[in-house]
């Protein structure tokens, strides 16, 4: 049955999580932050011993348990090289275009604490460079990272403490405008995480009586491929995984309502598990589209991969501009968790 959704809170969480930074491999504080809501609903959860969550709502039933995952880790970048001229070698963490990094505001996360910068074009000086600048390649070889402090080469910044290796979180710069539209980076997953917590606090808010067992699981390593691998439960028998959709030519995603992955490049998702949450929302009215992912892949895929007997689905909030300056709309991610609400109390499948 529907429940009363909270949007307030789904978009205070979302801001709340954007603002802590969390590339892959520097996780810790935004897992303390969701391991706070947890406790705050008084939902039952374990670390692993890599540290992602698993969280339980407990059900009637505990076993053909079922599952819910969105990572908690975004892209980012790591120093490769201290240079000569003072500034530092990058490489990225996860898949995304240094198109997208050039400009960017960031800030670098060393053994003495944060230090801020930015990622610059090597050719970065208009009155230097003229044409240049445009004409330049595009890769995370003709980029850099300019550091705030007073670095002129490579021994001055080992003198403040820069290494190898360090992390470099990028600024997400969030704005949540009045007509419902999100702008951020790291849209990919966090808004996922927020539908994901959304859901568990309309459960939790209602008292409603879940069929079954469910697991909520936040992974912190989707963006290098192997998130949701260690993380499930061996009785788990299906899992629906919650990130983007690609709104863009050539796909049928939509910023509104639910996007519904048929298939992504590791191939088709469980018919009659996608096709289950297809009639709930046509049951419900919750607008909706179906996609095809080409160049993707989720933690449905590590999951299988590790060898889990499980059925999987991906669900979607569309969204435009993936892995760079990312947008979303507030009317998706009030449908996801219209939709979770509803297959959490739907009756398992054996």
């Amino acid at each position: 049955m529907p429940l009363p959704i909270d949007m307030g809170y789904v978009t205070d969480i979302l801001y709340r999580l954007l603002t802590t930074p969390s590339p892959t491999g520097y996780t810790t504080d935004v897992v303390r932050l969701c391991c706070a809501e947890l406790e705050r609903m008084g939902i039952h959860y374990e670390l692993t011993r890599r540290g992602a969550i698993r969280a339980d709502l407990k059900g009637v039933r505990a076993s053909p348990d079922r599952a819910l995952v969105a990572h908690v880790d975004t892209l980012g970048a790591q120093v490769k090289m201290l240079k000569d001229n003072g500034r530092m070698e990058l490489v990225p963490i996860g898949h995304w275009s240094s198109r997208f990094a050039e400009g960017a505001r960031c800030t670098v996360l060393t053994d003495r604490g944060p230090w801020r910068g930015t990622i610059l074009p090597l050719k970065a000086s208009g009155h230097t460079f003229n044409k240049e600048v445009d004409t330049q390649p595009v890769n995370w070889q003709q980029v850099e990272l300019r550091v705030d402090a007073p670095c002129r080469n490579r021994a001055e910044l080992e003198a403040h403490g820069f290494n190898i290796g360090d992390i470099v979180a990028i600024d997400p710069q969030p704005e949540f405008l009045e007509n419902g539209f999100i702008v951020s980076r790291h849209l990919d997953d966090k808004a996922g995480v927020a539908v994901m917590l959304g859901a568990a606090k309309a459960v939790v808010d209602a008292g409603a009586a879940l069929p079954v067992d469910c697991h909520l699981l936040f992974t912190i390593s989707e963006e290098v491929g192997s998130g949701a691998s260690s993380i499930l439960h061996q009785d788990v028998a299906e899992m629906v995984t919650i990130d983007n959709g690609t709104t863009a030519p050539g796909q049928n995603s939509s910023e509104y309502g639910v996007t519904i992955a048929m298939a992504d490049s590791t191939g088709p998702f469980d018919m009659a598990l996608t096709h289950s949450l297809l009639t709930l929302c046509k049951a419900q009215n919750i607008p909706h589209q179906r996609d095809v992912f080409r160049y993707y892949r989720c933690d449905s895929a590590s999951a299988i991969e590790a060898g889990n007997d499980i059925r999987t689905a991906l669900v979607c909030f569309g969204i435009d501009a993936s892995h760079g300056y990312e947008r979303i709309h507030a009317n998706a991610l009030e449908s996801l968790v219209r939709l979770l609400v509803l297959y959490l109390q739907s009756p398992p499948r054996d």
